[in-house]
Parts: structure tokens; C-alpha cells; sequence
């Protein structure tokens, strides 16, 4: 029997470590132990993982041979470097997404992993965690509406400002909110178009509800463009406290023969729970659960780890999508106050 694949957790910056390292233990990886310099998330993470051992030798955990695996949600603009230290250290890595803060880590992380041939995986976990999404692609794959031509992506989010980082407040260390939260639809849009290459035709930041941080952008939206289709998407910080989740994220993806929604996380006045899909084709209509979907990103890195395959995602594809979140949030038109501007 194949050991298993031995990784760490570092750096617990963001929650999203909570779902990366449990999917990966669900998958049946081995966990040696979590570091983290910040206290911030720590009981949290060790109340979800009472087991995993706290480590406190960073180096050692990169001159360790036998950990494949550096596994992260650190601040945005310090993922690059630390996947650059863990590929020339010879071990592969996931990230929380997004994956860069500017094109000039992306080209860096580009030459690094080109030159080791080690994995540089950006968890889009807006598909890789959600049931619906997962299902999506599968009936794709089977004809249900034809070629794909168009998706309109959603992702609204609630800001809940006591929970955030001092971090959060400010582009300089996230990116800015289509890099973020939009490269999330940047990976869908080329996903389910199964598209190589594509364009920015437009894009848009703005900061209307959030004059105190003025560094901030809580409004964004995107156009794109490929020889597959194209597509559209939304992201905000505007979610009401009076939803029962965190956003009421959606897709609409269009094909040639009919069409799905994905109503990811909520059903707003209807049916309970998560992950509903509406399939509309020349069968009729019809109301897909997608809840107990099972997820195969983990597994198959896992996989890819073991055997050097790309199975969870190509490389070039993570890279593509990063990269054209990097160039909309970089072309965007800034709507409302300028940035560093209060008024």
C-alpha cells in the first residue's frame, strides 16, 4: 500500500484552513502538525482539529523529506512567497485563494514551479467545496444543455467587521476585491466554457458603503471573454444581516440546449439547506439536491501529488485564472471615492 501523503498547515490567517485541512484529512492525507505566529484563529482551528499538533520549528518543517504538502491561508500577499519557499524546498502546495496579489508574483511563482515541477494549487473553493458546482461540470459532461456559452456568476458576502483582520481593510494586502473574491468566478467562467485563454472586456471596483476604509472595496464586477463564450460576474460586500448564510451566492451557466442556476448556499423563500441546482432542457425542468455531492478536489491532489498528474487542475489553468483576476482588478474603472479618500 502507497504511504500516505504527509503535509503541514502553516500560517491559519484566514478560516478557509479550517475546510482546506479537513478536506485533505476526509481524503485521507496525514496531517504532521499546524504553525501559526498569530493567535488570531488558533482556537478555533484547535477545536476543529483537537489532535493535529501545534508546531513551532518553521525551518524544519521545509527540511523535513518526508511532509509533500505545505497547505496555507496566510495573508493574501504573502501566499506566493511561501509557495515558492515550499516548491524549492521540494514540496508541493495549496493555497487559499486568491493565490497572488500582483502579476509580478505570478510571474515569479511561473519560473519556480516551472523550473521544480512542483504543484501550485489556489483552493477556488466556491467550486471545489460546493456540491452544486461539482454537479454542474458533471452534467456538462453529459450533454444536458449543450455547449456552454455564457455565466453569470454572483458572489455576495457579508462583512461582518468585528471578525475581520486589520489586513482586510486595506488592497495593498488582498489585492483587491475582484482579485479575491472575483478570481473565484474567473475559475467557473473558464471551467465550464472549458476555455484555455480568454480576456478582460471590462471591469469595475467601487467602495459606496464603507467610507471609514477608504483603502477598501466592498462593490466589483467583471466581463469576459473566450472563443467558448463569455462571462459575466458580480462580487460585493453587502450581504444583510437578515439572510440566514453568509451570501446568497449564484451561477447561471447558458448553454446552446438549456441551462442551469446553482443556488449555492441558500434557497431565499424556498427549499432548505444548500447546494440546489435548477436544470431547464429540451427534457423539461427539473430540481437537482446537489447536498450530498461528494467533493473530489482533495482526493484527486492527493492524487496528483502521488502519481504527478493534474487531475484536481491543470496548472496552467490555476494560472490563467489568476491571472485574469489580476489584470481586471488592475484595468478596473473605480467608481465612487477614490482610494485613500474618506470623503
Amino acid at each position: 500500500m502507497p504511504q500516505r501523503v504527509r503535509f503541514a498547515a502553516l500560517d491559519l490567517d484566514h478560516r478557509h484552513i479550517f475546510s482546506q485541512v479537513g478536506w485533505l484529512l476526509d481524503a485521507g492525507a496525514e496531517c504532521v502538525g499546524f504553525y501559526t505566529a498569530a493567535e488570531d484563529l488558533l482556537d478555533g482551528f484547535q477545536s476543529r482539529f483537537p489532535d493535529l499538533p501545534r508546531l513551532f520549528d518553521r525551518p524544519a518543517v521545509f527540511a523535513d523529506y518526508s511532509i509533500d504538502l505545505i497547505v496555507s491561508a496566510s495573508r493574501p500577499d504573502l501566499r506566493a512567497a511561501l509557495g515558492i519557499e515550499a516548491m524549492l524546498a521540494g514540496k508541493d502546495y495549496m493555497t487559499d485563494k486568491p493565490g497572488f496579489t500582483s502579476l509580478e508574483q505570478l510571474t515569479e511563482v511561473r519560473q519556480v514551479q516551472g523550473e521544480t515541477g512542483r504543484i501550485y494549487s489556489v483552493c477556488f473553493s466556491e467550486r471545489f467545496g460546493v456540491g452544486s458546482a461539482v454537479r454542474a461540470g458533471q452534467l456538462i459532461d453529459e450533454g444536458a444543455i449543450g455547449r456552454v456559452v455564457q455565466t453569470v456568476g454572483l458572489g455576495p458576502h457579508r462583512l461582518n467587521r468585528p471578525t475581520r483582520p486589520d489586513w482586510f481593510w486595506d488592497t495593498k494586502y488582498y489585492g483587491g476585491l475582484i482579485n479575491d473574491i472575483g478570481s473565484h468566478q474567473v475559475d467557473q467562467f473558464l471551467f465550464y466554457t472549458k476555455s484555455d485563454a480568454a480576456e478582460v472586456v471590462a471591469s469595475q471596483v467601487g467602495n459606496f458603503a464603507n467610507a471609514g476604509d477608504p483603502n477598501f472595496e466592498d462593490y466589483g464586477d467583471l466581463t469576459l471573454r473566450s472563443a467558448n463564450g463569455t462571462g459575466y460576474a458580480r462580487m460585493d460586500w453587502y450581504t444583510p444581516d437578515g439572510l440566514d448564510t453568509w451570501g446568497d451566492g449564484r451561477i447561471t451557466i447558458l448553454g446552446t440546449d438549456g441551462y442551469m442556476e446553482l443556488r449555492k448556499y441558500i434557497d431565499i423563500a424556498g427549499r432548505a439547506g444548500t447546494d440546489h441546482l435548477f436544470l431547464v432542457n429540451n427534457q423539461g425542468t427539473s430540481y437537482v439536491d446537489c447536498s450530498a455531492v461528494s467533493l473530489p478536489y482533495a482526493a484527486a491532489l492527493l492524487h496528483d501529488i502521488e502519481h504527478r498528474t493534474e487531475t484536481a487542475m491543470s496548472q496552467q489553468h490555476c494560472f490563467l485564472a489568476s491571472e485574469l483576476a489580476l489584470i481586471a482588478q488592475a484595468k478596473a474603472t473605480r467608481l465612487g471615492p477614490p482610494p485613500g479618500d474618506g470623503s
